[in-house]
């Protein structure tokens, strides 16, 4: 075997432990921004380990942060040999080359191990970058090459490994207790409980191949169902009666399919938006107040029952929070879409102004939501109060419940999780409070614009699909609140 064929099998020879360093001894020599990170990580990890620090300057957020565990010990002045007394590990973060080469002979000559920041060839260990999920717990090493590229794969892997993986721990801890036999035996039955997640993933890739497969024979029966149709139907007589039929509609309608296409858009992207985005572009061509809220409830409907559905099945759903939001804003609902078929047709030339200064502070409201830090959870009481104005202003204005209770709720500090869970699910029989309302009050005559809203919706879900959760959440804020502002602003100067 020739020397560059040992070197290319044998990369890194490092052999990974936990340590239980709660239970052990630990110096720390350095008091700047190398040691104030390895504070973090050391206590991050560990938070009752017996630190003592020592550095002739203490810096001030060193200190501050050292002063919220207990066990540390501070001592503001220059190391003293005394200080390695009963410690099983030192780190020096000193930056001091030859001051660390003279303390590392000093652990060496007492059996201590240390590690040398940023300087591996002094390291008797590294420290690797950790991620953590609950009981599980992973570190990364690059044999001390590159600290920058463990701490990148940090990221990723904190991002895509769920949190969920700590509750499958639990269970199968569970499982494992209960379990009897000898070890042969607990390691048989669970690699036979185990085994399941590998044959589901088997069993997804036959779904994935016969789906493929229906499709494909899904598709060649609408072609030759087509060849029939078109065989026996001039295509010359159809084009023509399609242009007949479609001069019969709305001269809006394709406003209303680019409506319906944008709020999808902005929605699917975003997860809110559906309502103030559809209801600011139908406004600015001129649709009936009433009909505008009554067609984005009734189209939407379909969308947020699936939404809350999914949401409910997932457990993102606060079940107190549900129910506090539940009964004011289907209250609201109604007595906003009662309001308007009363006041809308009377009244129009005035309200029209002023649900552009509605849709106006929505689009203000979600622009500045792009630029507030989240806060820290705070008592809230006012669920009721906050469903009803939420429900009200979401039937008169046809839209706004997102906007107004969702980030109401997250920007107090509630978790987004369970808000936007329960939010969803509540909006559904928000919707349908609304829909029923208008549908009792106005019949159907505004059926052109469900119509035109579900076909633009249907173009966008994919693409909406798509853009979920790629574009940052800042920059997804600030142009949907740009948007808004631009079509309300549009329609004030169209008014006056």
């Amino acid at each position: 075997m020739t020397g560059q064929g040992v070197h290319s099998n044998v990369k890194n020879n490092l052999y990974p432990v936990f340590l239980k360093l709660e239970e052990m001894d630990l110096l720390l020599v350095g008091g700047g921004a190398v040691a104030l990170e390895k504070l973090n990580s050391l206590l991050s990890n560990s938070p009752q380990t017996r630190i003592t620090l020592v550095a002739k300057l203490l810096r001030d957020d060193v200190k501050i942060f050292a002063s919220q565990y207990p066990f540390v010990k501070m001592h503001e002045r220059l190391f003293e040999e005394q200080d390695l007394d009963g410690k099983d590990i030192v780190i020096s973060a000193t930056g001091d080359r030859e001051f660390s080469v003279a303390l590392r002979t000093l652990c060496h000559e007492r059996g201590i191990l240390v590690n040398v920041a940023d300087t591996p060839d002094l390291c008797d260990f590294y420290l690797g970058s950790i991620v953590q999920k609950g009981n599980l717990k992973l570190a990364i090493s690059t044999n001390g090459k590159s600290p920058t590229l463990a701490k990148r794969l940090k990221e990723v892997l904190n991002q895509h490994i769920p949190a969920e993986l700590d509750e499958s721990l639990e269970q199968l801890q569970v499982l494992r207790s209960r379990m009897n036999g000898d070890f042969a035996d607990k390691v048989k039955k669970m690699n036979e409980l185990t085994r399941v997640l590998v044959e589901e993933g088997e069993q997804k890739k036959d779904e994935r191949w016969k789906k493929i497969a229906s499709r494909s024979l899904l598709v060649f029966a609408i072609m030759l169902i087509g060849h029939f149709i078109l065989s026996y139907i001039p295509m010359k007589d159809l084009a023509i009666s399609t242009v007949d039929w479609y001069k019969t509609l709305d001269p809006n309608f394709h406003w209303m399919v680019l409506a319906g296409f944008l709020a999808q858009l902005v929605d699917g992207a975003l997860g809110m938006g559906y309502g103030v985005t559809s209801a600011t572009i139908l406004l600015s061509v001129g649709v009936n107040l009433a009909s505008i809220s009554g067609s984005i409830h009734t189209a939407e409907m379909f969308a947020s029952g699936a939404s809350g559905y999914s949401h409910y099945k997932f457990g993102n759903v606060n079940k107190k929070m549900f129910k506090a939001l539940l009964i004011p804003g289907i209250i609201g609902a109604i007595l906003g879409a009662v309001l308007l078929t009363t006041l809308g047709e009377k009244h129009s030339n005035w309200l029209r102004p002023i649900m552009a200064c509605y849709t106006m502070f929505l689009g203000v409201r979600i622009f500045l939501n792009a630029f507030r830090k989240p806060k820290p959870q705070q008592k809230f009481k006012r669920y009721g109060l906050l469903a009803g104005a939420g429900g009200f202003l979401d039937s008169f204005g046809g839209g706004g419940w997102g906007p107004i209770v969702t980030t109401t709720l997250i920007t107090r500090g509630r978790t987004p999780k369970y808000v936007i869970g329960s939010v969803s699910l509540t909006e559904f029989f928000v919707t349908l409070a609304s829909a029923f309302t208008f549908f009792t009050l106005l019949g159907v005559s505004h059926w052109q614009t469900i119509i035109a809203l579900i076909i633009g919706g249907l173009l966008a879900a994919p693409i909406a699909a798509k853009l979920a959760g790629k574009l940052p959440k800042k920059t997804s804020y600030i142009l949907l609140g740009v948007l808004v502002m631009i079509w309300s602003i549009r329609i004030l100067v169209k008014v006056f």
